[in-house]
């Protein structure tokens, strides 16, 4: 008995250092659950009846309901009960189908008119649907964050988001913007993003365009850029301009040709099945790249000597090993191309592809003199590594059996728990 009064006095006391908390840290607390979930909190006791009123962080999501009605039933209820000297943080918005534009822009509407400063917006579709709101405007908001669950097309029922109203959205604080699967509706592409005048950091994955087969970037202080596999196989160009720009990032793009007018660039990533197209200025300020080009077969060699060259200032570069194949055919260039890589401290080579199929149709890869002279002559302090595609085949296979020998001791494990 004692030792039950004893538990039963330390959960009160557990208890009541939960109730001791102040508002903010019980507000981060509950900020990782959802607001439907807060405020079932305020059952707990009279300290807990007013807690979820005054929370900052607000999470809302149609799944937690039947319909869509009741759920903006439920959000019009919180934002009626919340107290309304409260600024809002962020605001985490997810909804199946399509919202009406009053919703949208009601619940906006009153973030922004509370100092917000993050907004995630995830919607769930099974087919397109325009994004329901024109004009925005906030001087507070920096992050917005608009998505359309890919998932779904795991069940083969992919919708998109439609973007068509730019020129009306006046974000001038926005620092980092995200768009996942939406289609950005655009005649002239080059003033997309001029309203968010602080832009930094931008990513777009899984998009299309629509209204131009160009699709151009231009922003005076753009830090950070990813874009990230393109569906559109209509976009034959993108151009960048953005002279502060010092990352950038490209994976899975089809687009023809890439213009870059970087100056300040430091890090160039590209990973895609074709080789990258490149029309540049030139990267002088370039400290590390890494291309990884996984299908070249039918690449031009002269373009992919023009790429290199390109390159030339670049510190830390990584290939694959399907590029240095390709230029170790055209001989004849090798001997009459000065070597490109005059500031080079490191060169990696490694392989894309690694299957059986891949193997059977060439010969062992090596590296002739000639090719890792014109590769290294003008770096003669660079550091080199190449890793063959059966040796990349073997160590791949090897950790395949690692973990599938992990697995099967796992699952041995448990069975013999479970007697």
């Amino acid at each position: 008995m004692k030792g039950y009064v004893r538990g039963k006095m330390r959960m009160n006391v557990e208890g009541d250092r939960l109730s001791s908390l102040p508002d903010d840290l019980i507000h981060k607390i509950l900020s990782f659950c959802s607001i439907k979930d807060a405020i079932g909190t305020s059952v707990l006791s009279s300290r807990w009846e007013y807690v979820w009123t005054s929370m900052p962080y607000l999470s809302f999501s149609s799944e937690d309901f039947d319909t869509l009605s009741a759920f903006s039933k439920f959000v019009n209820h919180v934002l009626s009960g919340r107290n309304n000297l409260t600024e809002v943080y962020s605001v985490n918005l997810c909804f199946r189908g399509k919202a009406s534009r009053t919703f949208v822009k009601r619940n906006l509407s009153y973030a922004f008119s509370h100092n917000i400063q993050q907004l995630n917006v995830v919607y769930l579709l099974e087919k397109n649907i325009e994004f329901p709101l024109s004009p925005i405007s906030s001087q507070s908001l920096k992050h917005l964050s608009l998505s359309t669950d890919i998932s779904q097309r795991s069940r083969g029922k992919f919708g998109s988001c439609f973007v068509t109203s730019w020129s009306t959205w006046e974000l001038p604080s926005l620092t980092p913007l995200d768009l996942h699967s939406v289609t950005l509706c655009v005649d002239n592409c080059v003033g997309i993003f001029s309203k968010f005048a602080n832009l930094k950091n931008l990513t777009i994955k899984h998009f299309k365009t629509s209204g131009s087969n160009d699709f151009s970037i231009c922003h005076p202080r753009l830090s950070n850029l990813t874009l990230e596999n393109s569906h559109d196989d209509k976009v034959e160009v993108v151009n960048v301009v953005a002279p502060q720009l010092e990352n950038l990032t490209i994976k899975s793009f089809h687009a023809v040709h890439i213009m870059i007018s970087a100056p300040n660039l430091t890090y160039l990533f590209y990973k895609g099945p074709h080789p990258l197209h490149l029309s540049t200025e030139g990267f002088h300020s370039l400290e590390k790249a890494d291309i990884y080009v996984s299908r070249p077969k039918d690449a031009d060699a002269h373009q992919l000597f023009c790429l290199l060259q390109q390159l030339h200032n670049v510190r830390y570069l990584t290939l694959s090993l399907e590029i240095v194949e390709i230029i170790s055919l055209s001989t004849d260039l090798i001997i009459h191309q000065p070597s490109p890589f005059v500031n080079l401290k490191s060169l990696n080579i490694y392989p894309q592809i690694i299957g059986y199929w891949w193997n059977q149709a060439r010969k062992k890869e090596t590296m002739s003199t000639k090719l890792k002279s014109y590769l290294l002559d003008s770096s003669p302090g660079c550091s080199f590594t190449m890793v063959l595609r059966e040796v990349f085949t073997s160590l791949h296979f090897f950790y395949i059996d690692m973990h599938y020998d992990y697995r099967l001791s796992c699952e041995k494990e448990k069975e013999n728990h479970d007697m």
